[in-house]
């Protein structure tokens, strides 16, 4: 079982990204393909599946976050592509894993600070026993009391895949 709760995009924002995404850009649904295949959804935390009714939109995972704090991330509001469904999936459903955890991938573990600035991160090679693993990386940044929030993003394109808030006191 997970030790922390992972976050998707929030379903008023997903709302919102179904008509324009963060670059301004009109959502341009498609249907999977198998060049689409196992790529992670955002909506839901699972990998699509052939047939799926998808769109790839520019994401900044860090701006509402910010603008709900009143905080300004300056150049860390950065934006990049992500797969969500097109239509209302029903969300994520939590589960024993952590998403997207298959042993040997590579994942950032990228640390951020009230402000919304950087505060670090670290490579993660995702172990056999991949709950482990993740829990130990983020046990391991919310050992630093400045971190408030940690993005999980794949190594290879830089991808946002989920995030992390620091866990309340009753969650201790």
């Amino acid at each position: 079982m997970t030790r922390y709760t992972v976050l998707p995009i929030d379903t008023a924002v997903l709302k919102k990204l179904r008509v324009a995404d963060d670059a301004g850009r009109p959502c341009a649904p498609y249907i999977a393909t198998r060049d689409d295949l196992g790529s992670p959804l955002r909506c839901c935390l699972r990998p699509i599946t052939l047939g799926e009714r998808i769109a790839l939109i520019s994401y900044a995972p860090l701006r509402r976050w910010a603008a709900a704090r009143g905080t300004d991330p300056g150049a860390y509001d950065e934006q990049g592509p992500v797969f969500i469904h097109a239509d209302d999936c029903g969300g994520f459903t939590p589960r024993e894993n952590y998403p997207f955890d298959r042993p040997g991938a590579l994942r950032t573990v990228r640390r951020y600070d009230a402000q919304g600035h950087i505060a670090g991160g670290r490579l993660l090679e995702i172990p056999a026993d991949a709950t482990a693993g993740f829990d130990a990386a983020f046990d391991d940044a919310f050992n630093d009391p400045d971190v408030v929030l940690v993005h999980v993003r794949a190594l290879e394109y830089g991808c946002f895949h989920f995030e992390v808030r620091r866990p309340s006191a009753e969650e201790q």
